[in-house]
């Protein structure tokens, strides 16, 4: 079935909230926060549509609601953004690339701190299928998703195999974006990943992602990834 233009705002406004505060939504907050011109019981209504349609589901007994993967899916694919990074980030990765004194390694390594301090997320980077570097690991247990013991050891488990990921995903991801959530996240199903190949001057094919939750800010992360793409390509 086809959203039609309310369920769809409507599916929109709660991913955003969602994203936002990382807590279950209701309808309450939609009319207050989000302007709609609908009354509590209508929104309800069409939040249990969305619900029986699987794009939402109610985590527990509150009244609140937050995306299913289908949800997650749905929203990338319609309602992405396409945004500009701010001047002032993209001018503390531009600093970064005038560091003549550093390796193309070093140099890609130090925009991948930067990113995942600019994200909250983090950043993986692929030299090649067997050589790999990841930063910002931190940020990503710092998610409120992450903060259950069972998904915590879960996501330890995929980064010990994170060579393995790479390997199997290197040679699959082209210079255009490529958004995974969920099941499809060879990093873990309660994730999502963004990623991206670039070109470093003589240095050949290189991988650039951003991991997190599926609960992450998708328009400026691919804003942010789009652009680091760029300034390595003109390498």
């Amino acid at each position: 079935m086809t959203l039609n233009e309310r369920k769809s705002a409507l599916l929109s406004a709660i991913i955003k909230e969602h994203i936002s505060t990382g807590q279950t939504v209701a309808s309450k907050t939609l009319v207050d926060k989000h302007g709609f011109s609908l009354s509590p019981a209508t929104i309800r209504n069409e939040m249990s549509d969305l619900e029986e349609l699987g794009y939402i589901y109610q985590p527990h007994t509150s009244a609140g609601r937050i995306p299913t993967e289908k949800g997650w899916k749905f929203y990338i694919e319609h309602f992405l953004k396409n945004v500009e990074l701010t001047k002032q980030k993209k001018n503390t990765l531009d600093a970064i690339l005038k560091e003549h004194d550093l390796s193309y390694e070093g140099m890609v390594k130090n925009v991948a701190k930067q990113m995942a301090e600019l994200s909250r997320e983090t950043i993986f980077v692929g030299f090649s299928p067997d050589d790999f570097y990841y930063t910002g690991l931190s940020n990503l247990f710092a998610h409120q998703e992450f903060q259950k013991i069972d998904l915590m050891c879960h996501m330890t488990e995929v980064v010990d195999h994170l060579d393995e990921v790479m390997k199997k995903i290197f040679d699959n991801v082209s210079n255009d974006i490529k958004i995974m959530v969920g099941s499809e996240n060879p990093f873990g199903r309660e994730c999502g990943s963004i990623m991206i190949s670039y070109s470093f001057g003589d240095k050949g094919k290189g991988l650039l992602g951003i991991l997190g939750p599926m609960r992450m800010d998708y328009d400026n992360n691919v804003a942010l990834i789009k652009y680091t793409q760029e300034l390595f390509n003109k390498v």
